[in-house]
């Protein structure tokens, strides 16, 4: 399944926007597992996922061609 990555702030510094090709990964916490996983440096800091510009609140089903936006933690004002 491909998937897009979108990252924001100080993620950007070692996840660059990219598309890649996943199999086995059906939902958002196998996805988070794959992403630390990978970018080891995302354990050290909180973030939240968006599925196709959805804030994931709990574990949600990922589909192909889908979109993940990784963010760090942001307020509003």
């Amino acid at each position: 399944m491909e998937i897009e990555i979108i990252s924001f702030g100080q993620i950007t510094e070692f996840i660059n926007n990219q598309k890649i090709e996943i199999d086995g990964i059906a939902d958002t916490d196998a996805f988070k597992k794959y992403i630390e996983n990978r970018f080891p440096a995302l354990k050290d800091l909180k973030y939240k996922l968006a599925l196709n510009k959805n804030i994931v609140q709990q574990n949600t089903e990922i589909t192909n061609q889908a979109t993940i936006a990784i963010m760090p933690p942001f307020s509003g004002g």
